[in-house]
């Protein structure tokens, strides 16, 4: 049988993760044969410096016979947009491609190429606000790792790059192909949860009055208080049915969502920061019990409160109970 033709569209400034990671996943499945293009053959210097050839530039690669097309991103997309003959040459390929796929900011090139009107992608959490603003006509959705909207398949930032070569890779081959070449590169088949698990608190606009100010610093100083709207309009000054208006018009979120949020970063910052049980991280953080707060997390993040700590405990936090143990073992 023969290869799936697999082209990588790189860039000057691509992220070199979006291009190796998946590269590799494809290769240890086998039966896939990889190709890098760009505006023009010849040596790509990543963002990171590193630097790769691409084999083929527009002028000289045909885009029929392509299998899949995967356009990578990085820091560099913004100014690759700009090469119309790169765009053009993508939609060309694109309309020829059984698949199409883009990796982080890949997706503004898809978008740029006119490939995406009315379809639901995704790509890193920081350029959401910047797809949605430049392309309404997009649906975009930026909690999940990838998305697939028929034939076009996006996937969020630079590791993420490997969760959906991993999935094409289990639609082409199947269940128990990919499973192998997850466990050889030791990675999740399905890494639990979505992007909001590593993405700090950008989720909000910034308050436009003051007594909105006066509300949200009130929520900040202490997440654990109760934060009812009767409490918060007392620090706002204003009636609770105006601070429920102005709260939302100015935030894009209602009051009680708001503290949510809050608490949420609250107990992600403790969860990772140190050793304290669940059960007083859910009293401190406003949860009152330990099993709201697993609800409450797992709704929001998709991972349970005791697996973020564990993925992404400080080093500190983490050598501090280890000390602890040790402490505890050589005590007379």
């Amino acid at each position: 049988m023969t290869d799936r033709r697999i082209v990588f569209v790189v860039f000057d400034g691509f992220q070199p993760l979006d291009l190796t990671g998946p590269h590799e996943v494809f290769h240890s499945a086998g039966g896939y044969a990889c190709e890098v293009m760009a505006a023009r053959a010849g040596p790509v210097r990543s963002v990171s410096g590193l630097v790769v050839h691409a084999e083929h530039g527009v002028t000289d690669l045909d885009p029929a016979g392509t299998d899949t097309l995967v356009v990578v991103g990085g820091r560099g997309v913004d100014r690759a947009r700009e090469d119309e003959s790169l765009v053009a040459w993508v939609a060309t390929a694109a309309a020829a491609a059984r698949r199409v796929a883009s990796v982080c900011s890949g997706v503004f090139l898809l978008a740029d190429a006119g490939l995406l009107d009315g379809r639901r992608v995704t790509t890193h959490w920081a350029r959401e606000e910047q797809l949605a603003r430049e392309h309404p006509e997009v649906r975009a959705d930026c909690d999940p790792i990838f998305v697939r909207d028929g034939r076009v398949w996006t996937s969020a930032g630079v590791t993420a790059g490997m969760d959906l070569a991993l999935a094409l890779v289990e639609d082409d081959l199947g269940r128990d192909v990919a499973h192998e070449v997850a466990r050889r590169l030791v990675l999740f088949l399905r890494r639990p949860g979505g992007q909001s698990q590593f993405s700090v608190a950008l989720w909000s606009r910034q308050p436009a009055t003051h007594p909105v100010r006066a509300a949200v610093g009130a929520i900040h100083a202490d997440p654990g208080a109760r934060h009812d709207i009767a409490g918060l309009a007392a620090h706002a000054g204003l009636s609770p049915r105006h601070l429920q208006r102005r709260f939302t018009a100015e935030l894009g979120v209602p009051p009680a969502a708001y503290v949510e949020r809050v608490r949420v970063e609250a107990a992600r910052r403790a969860l990772t920061g140190g050793d304290e049980p669940l059960e007083a991280i859910a009293r401190r953080c406003g949860f009152v019990t330990a099993e709201t707060l697993r609800r409450t997390f797992h709704r929001r993040l998709g991972v349970a409160p005791s697996d973020y700590r564990a993925r992404f405990r400080s080093t500190t936090g983490a050598l501090a109970g280890l000390a602890d143990l040790s402490e505890e073992g050589t005590s007379p």
